[in-house]
């Protein structure tokens, strides 16, 4: 799976995410901190958002300390749903329930372990076919449209 990930600071915790992704045979394209010195979080956020909204990317993962405001900045995309996780049970809720496409940590909170139990809960966790969870996904989806007109 192509997979865009992009910090707005260099740090141990997504360089492992990276190695991590490349042992599951995925296939990291890196954006912001990883590229430049200068990476605000809300440009590497819309970067990375927008290449996954436009089709160039299966899935998208950001860091900053916080993973707040990150996340908050990739949610201004259409298409995008941005979930900041802290703990794999979470990150297997945002696929499971939200068909969350952006994962976002934190790093000053996340480990290098608890960041691979991360990935590994949100990568092997498909979508709900569930009616239920379809029709929220579907309210979102036009509220979004009513939004971007």
């Amino acid at each position: 799976m192509k997979v865009a990930i992009g910090t707005d600071m260099e740090g141990h915790v997504p360089n492992t995410v990276v190695d991590a992704l490349r042992k599951m045979g995925h296939e990291p394209t890196l954006f912001g901190a990883f590229n430049s010195s200068s990476a605000p979080w809300p440009k590497v956020a819309i970067e990375v958002a927008q290449a996954v909204a436009n089709g160039n990317f299966e899935s998208g993962i950001l860091f900053c300390w916080t993973g707040t405001g990150i996340s908050l900045a990739a949610n201004k995309v259409k298409g995008i749903r941005a979930a900041l996780c802290n703990d794999a049970e979470t990150a297997a809720g945002a696929r499971k329930w939200n068909d969350a496409n952006v994962l976002a940590m934190s790093l000053r909170s996340t480990s290098e372990q608890v960041a691979k139990e991360i990935l590994e809960a949100w990568f092997s966790t498909q979508p709900s076919d569930d009616p239920e969870d379809q029709v929220c996904l579907e309210y979102l989806e036009r509220i979004e449209n009513e939004r971007f007109k």
